[in-house]
């Protein structure tokens, strides 16, 4: 019985001193942070991703703007899947920069919704003007669409931070928009204060045998470019549309600019200013007369567009109408700069590959 006693005792003093200790609970398994994100696309929309996008396509009319705007994003050689037709005219820049570019699939300009989505993307990209067209009904398949304009310098901002959200890289965003904005800063800083030449610009294109001259809206980057390089634009005050408006010979002789620069996106633009200058009809316009009528300078695309080049295009326009306030510039440099920083291409590589025309 004695022993019993002890037993019932000692059991009791081991339930107390259980219960009096500290309760030790086991750690719990952190859990992975969220990977989903959202967007607001340049229709105003808020496009929410569960994660990265892995599987990117971009389609639609213009795609090679957003396709050079890509690719400076390094993952991009990974995660783009498809795309359509990636150039303009006959060059395709996109397969000097993407070792993988012949395994993408080559989606026809025609392409549908159903096409689009037999390739799993994550997110399709498309330009802003073709939402009602060609976004809605890839939208109506489930598949998130992003719209970007990439239009005007402060879109190209906006859109490039956008890009490096879908590419999981905002830090290369930021660098290439730093790289922008002091090189347009370097611009405005050295033409502040000129005297503004009156500048035309105009988009020389044939089609069917027959040329016309097109100016662009007062919205467009080409207008800003003029404006940011230290010119006067003369055909802002005209009745202009919402994408080119054809002008004739007597309204361009009527505005008679002290300088015009000649762009052609089918044919290079030395062989257009080449025409303009044997046509009798155009000895009648000073700036022809005096030597100041000028090719766009390109290299695989004109360098007015609203496409990563526009930098250049800003830097060498700049250079010719005020070549006072730019002695040193050497625009083969730039361009050598332009492709390592935004493309990690060396010197030598462009050297071999690129024809560059910025006379």
């Amino acid at each position: 019985m004695r022993y019993s006693r002890i037993s019932l005792y000692l059991g009791l003093l081991m339930w107390i001193l259980a219960a009096c200790a500290p309760q030790i609970h086991p750690t719990p398994t952190p859990t992975a942070p969220s990977q989903a994100f959202t967007v607001r696309d340049d229709l105003g929309r808020d496009v929410t991703f569960p994660a990265p996008p892995q599987r990117i396509v971009i389609t639609g009319k213009a795609l090679f703007a957003i396709a050079d705007a890509a690719y400076i994003f390094p993952a991009a050689k990974e995660k783009i899947v498809g795309m359509g037709k990636a150039w303009q005219g006959t060059s395709n820049f996109i397969r000097y920069v993407d070792p993988n570019y012949k395994e993408k699939v080559n989606l026809q300009g025609n392409a549908g919704a159903e096409q689009i989505a037999a390739l799993h993307p994550d997110a399709v990209l498309l330009k802003s003007f073709l939402a009602d067209r060609v976004g809605k009904p890839i939208e109506a398949l489930g598949i998130p669409v992003v719209y970007l304009d990439l239009e005007t310098p402060e879109q190209y901002e906006r859109d490039l931070m956008t890009l490096g959200k879908i590419f999981d890289d905002e830090a290369r965003a930021a660098q290439v928009v730093d790289f922008y904005r002091s090189k347009v800063e370097a611009v405005e800083k050295r033409v502040e204060g000129a005297p503004q030449p009156r500048v035309l610009l105009i988009y020389y294109r044939e089609k069917n045998g027959n040329v016309s001259f097109n100016v662009p809206p007062a919205s467009w980057i080409q207008t800003s470019m003029v404006k940011m390089a230290g010119g006067e634009p003369v055909w802002t005050q005209a009745n202009l549309g919402k994408g080119w408006t054809q002008v004739t010979l007597e309204q361009i002789a009527a505005w008679d600019p002290d300088q015009i620069f000649v762009i052609s996106y089918f044919r290079p633009s030395e062989e257009a200013v080449a025409s303009l200058k044997a046509d009798p009809n155009w000895q009648n316009i000073r700036a022809l007369r005096e030597g100041h009528v000028y090719p766009f300078a390109h290299d695989f695309y004109s360098w007015d567009q609203p496409d990563t080049r526009w930098i250049l295009g800003l830097t060498w326009l700049a250079g010719k109408l005020h070549p006072e306030r730019f002695p040193d510039l050497d625009i083969q440099a730039e361009v050598k700069t332009f492709y390592k920083t935004l493309y990690g291409l060396d010197e030598a590589f462009v050297e071999k590959n690129f024809e560059i025309y910025a006379p």
